[in-house]
């Protein structure tokens, strides 16, 4: 066990040195606003700080407070939303800011207890509200905090097993000390310098104590066992236009996708669809023909899209037109790659 005032202090400091400027962080020895915490920790779920960070900005001059958040229409926030991916958060975005907003009078509780009630709140997501902008002594471990852990104690579990393995270490150096930076200092120092392929060890302020680094192999960890290989699914996208706007629907509530606008799709399965079987499976009667295919990789599975494109067809019920650039805006990236190979060769007009 490393001597932990020590190592708390070196890595504190280094932190207060050298931590990131993000829109959503408060300057070290200060609280951020709870809004923008859950809002950034939200996007950050799925994603990197590069990609959330216009999202983060854009909501947040959109939406300053989380009441008006919560006064949004749905359609709004998923669209807003579109390019973040895992859309189940949008959801339940929503769903928290109502809830805040409804039962809590617009403010957050200040404890991992209450925060877990909230919809779309784990305990990852709870314990850094709590301590980033409640300053509550909690133990706050995300991918970049395990690989640190994982290093500095050289744990020979390999992930996913050693995870409580992990969170445990870190419990071990939390202190009621500067809590939230505590928890951004562990944070910063996995994004920026203990990197999982290449760490810059000779500038961690806190090489001295890791025992990975003792031993001559700090990227070996955290060890890791072999992946399954990720499943692969095929579907149909339909594609009808007609003066210069393109057919869309809202997908169902649930589900991947859910409540996002787009493209008509078939069912998406394992075997490749047929040209007799996707024309079968369109919204509508018409002359359908393949015109491209697109690949898309989502978090459980990868999936190729055949677009199919129509003159004739008749529109599905719940159709929604819009214009291309509109539809390019408010749909999720698979259903923009189906429509951005399309642009130079259809007649859309403003």
């Amino acid at each position: 066990m490393p001597p932990v005032t020590s190592l708390r202090a070196r890595l504190l400091g280094w932190y207060d040195a050298h931590g990131r400027s993000l829109p959503w962080r408060a300057p070290a020895g200060t609280r951020s606003d709870p809004y923008h915490v859950w809002l950034s920790e939200i996007m950050l779920q799925q994603t990197t700080v590069p990609h959330a960070t216009p999202y983060f900005l854009a909501f947040t001059a959109r939406w300053p407070t989380i009441a008006d958040l919560a006064a949004a229409e749905d359609a709004q926030v998923m669209a807003a939303w579109a390019g973040l991916g895992y859309y189940a958060r949008a959801r339940n975005l929503l769903a928290c800011a109502r809830t805040v907003a409804g039962e809590f009078a617009g403010v957050f509780p200040h404890a991992e207890a209450g925060l877990l009630r909230l919809p779309g709140i784990g305990a990852y997501t709870a314990a850094a509200i709590a301590a980033i902008a409640f300053g509550e002594p909690t133990n706050v471990v995300d991918g970049n905090v395990e690989r640190v852990m994982a290093r500095l104690f050289a744990v020979e579990t390999p992930l996913p097993v050693a995870k409580a393995e992990l969170k445990a270490r870190a419990a071990g150096l939390v202190r009621a000390e500067r809590p939230g930076d505590w928890a951004q200092a562990l944070m910063d120092l996995g994004a920026t310098l203990c990197r999982p392929s290449a760490p810059l060890c000779e500038a961690c302020p806190i090489e001295r104590f890791c025992a990975a680094r003792t031993l001559g192999d700090p990227a070996a960890y955290p060890r890791r066992r072999a992946r399954a290989e990720r499943p692969h699914r095929h579907g149909v996208a339909f594609l009808l236009h007609r003066q210069g706007r393109v057919a869309l629907v809202t997908r169902e509530a649930k589900g991947l996708l859910g409540g996002m606008l787009g493209l008509p799709t078939s069912a998406w399965r394992e075997a490749r669809w047929t040209p007799a079987e996707a024309r079968a499976a369109a919204p509508s009667a018409g002359d359908w023909r393949l015109v491209g295919e697109v690949a898309h990789v989502f978090t459980h599975f990868s999936l190729t899209l055949a677009v199919y494109q129509a003159h004739d067809a008749p529109p599905p019920a719940g159709t929604i037109w819009l214009t291309l650039d509109e539809a390019l805006a408010q749909t999720p990236s698979v259903f923009r790659k189906a429509l951005s190979p399309l642009q130079a060769s259809l007649p859309f007009a403003d």
